[in-house]
């Protein structure tokens, strides 16, 4: 199966899994109190500054409700928008409307939160050459669509998963340890028994490690809850072939000195654990309201 298609599963069972959990006892106010025939046009309104993400998915949300619905993305995708824009509408049957508002809505709301905070991160540090990334701290289940956010709002996709790049952290190097392997030990057994084109990062938390680890042949060196002046020491030791991430405390108010250290990558948990949503709502025009 080609990646494309594959990509198009997951994210069709993600929307099928949502609107199961909202919809799967069905809409018992719509049911009882909305006309069937009734059919009408609703806005999708944006309430706060921020970037748009999840226009797609929504659209998608709108058509497993009701394919006859007619969806108008009318803002991409990754666009600044402000309160006042509309991003969408959305003709047809009102119960239709209803019944795919709330899910549609949560992934705008939520991809919209991440975009956003990640657009703030990457305004932050844009005249320097670091680049804004994610991390695996993701919602379960919504980790493709949260890192596809994450593009929209500028920043770039660390892994997506554990077998997408090697990455040796705090307690790989613990456990190693207690078998009596040192850091460069480590670093070299997983040069030598990685996949050909796959990478080899390793976190370390002081100078020495850094050193350690580049020696042995490291390809990216994690600089793990360091100051921005650590850094910027750390930076300046090692080869200019190796690639250096600042990760750990990075905030909106330190992203911009800890980029000026100088290194490449910096790799924020925050962007999809901690973003807030986006105030997006939906409103049905009473206008265009009529029986058919």
């Amino acid at each position: 199966m080609d990646t494309e298609r594959l990509y198009e599963e997951q994210i069709n069972n993600i929307i099928e899994m949502a609107l199961a959990e909202d919809l799967g006892h069905g809409d018992i106010t719509t049911e009882i109190l909305v006309p069937p025939g009734l059919e009408g046009k609703a806005s999708v309104l944006v309430q706060e500054k921020g970037v748009l993400a999840g226009g797609a998915v929504a659209e998608k949300v709108f058509h497993k409700v009701d394919p006859s619905l007619k969806v108008d993305l009318l803002i991409k995708d990754g666009t600044e928008v402000k309160p006042g824009d509309i991003a969408a509408t959305i003709s047809g049957k009102v119960t239709s409307i209803l019944k795919a508002e709330r899910v549609a809505l949560n992934f705008l709301q939520r991809l919209s939160g991440t975009a956003s905070e990640t657009g703030r991160y990457v305004t932050k540090t844009s005249r320097l050459t670091a680049s804004i990334t994610d991390t695996r701290k993701t919602t379960p289940g919504m980790r493709l669509l949260e890192k596809d956010a994450v593009r929209m709002g500028g920043g770039k996709n660390h892994r997506l998963h554990l077998g997408d790049g090697i990455l040796i952290k705090d307690n790989h190097l613990a456990a190693l340890r207690a078998l009596g392997m040192s850091l460069k030990d480590i670093v070299a057994t997983a040069k030598t028994n990685a996949p050909s084109g796959v990478t080899v990062e390793v976190e370390v938390t002081n100078a020495q490690e850094a050193m350690d680890a580049a020696e042995a042949g490291a390809d990216i060196i994690m600089l793990d809850n360091m100051s921005p002046d650590e850094m910027l020491r750390v930076v300046g030791l090692l080869p200019i072939q190796v690639r250096t991430e600042a990760s750990g405390g990075i905030t909106l108010a330190n992203v911009q000195e800890a980029a000026a250290s100088g290194v490449d990558i910096i790799s924020i948990g925050a962007l999809t654990h901690s973003a807030k949503a986006l105030d997006i709502s939906l409103k049905l025009e009473p206008q265009t309201l009529k029986f058919f």
